[in-house]
């Protein structure tokens, strides 16, 4: 039986530097969300959904995603940001049920996302990785990144933080404070797991 791991954390704690250790590792990892960018590409019923429910100006003439302009009317009004998980989480974790039938020889798997609790995807997996970092830190990570503003950052982790949820039964942390070395935390988790190597 195939378990299911959950790398979870808010931006720019760090959860895709996991995910590419565990890559270089020989684990398999599920993007949550470059996979949901690929559905939301290739699925018109959805782009019809996003024009209908959140602005027309999201979707272009040419029938692409406006992801800008979709961010900034999101990340601004709390409803519309649930409207587009809303419109987004089950094809995601459809999605993430056909990767793991294809993928059923592995011992374990993770899915990478910074909304487990909101998608649904916590009560798929066996464990979450809770990826940490203080917030000015997550702040200028994501300043440096995405070429945004410190009031556009922390818009978008107060989105994120005003999620009221129950935390899954089963969750092991991992700092990345760029203090605490990371490798050997990731190494100690996934000994733990006895994964073939």
């Amino acid at each position: 039986m195939t378990s299911l791991i959950a790398i979870a954390g808010g931006i720019g704690s760090g959860k895709s530097v996991v995910s590419r250790i565990l890559r270089a590792m020989g684990c398999k990892v599920y993007d949550c969300d470059s996979e949901a960018r690929r559905l939301m590409d290739n699925d018109e019923v959805i782009k019809c959904r996003l024009a209908e429910m959140i602005a027309p100006e999201v979707i272009l003439h040419d029938r692409s995603i406006d992801r800008r302009r979709l961010a900034e009317i999101v990340f601004a009004d709390r409803r519309k940001l649930e409207t587009l998980n809303s419109i987004v989480h089950s094809a995601v974790r459809n999605d993430i049920l056909r990767w793991k039938a294809c993928n059923a020889a592995a011992r374990t798997l993770w899915v990478e996302s910074a909304i487990i609790y909101e998608s649904g995807i916590d009560a798929m997996v066996d464990e979450v990785w809770e990826v940490t970092a203080p917030v000015d830190l997550r702040v200028e990570r994501v300043m440096a990144r995405n070429s945004m503003s410190r009031a556009q950052v922390m818009e978008r982790i107060e989105a994120q933080a005003a999620t009221i949820y129950v935390p899954h039964h089963c969750v092991k942390t991992i700092t990345n404070d760029e203090v605490t070395p990371l490798l050997p935390q990731i190494e100690q988790l996934t000994s733990a797991l006895k994964i073939p190597r």
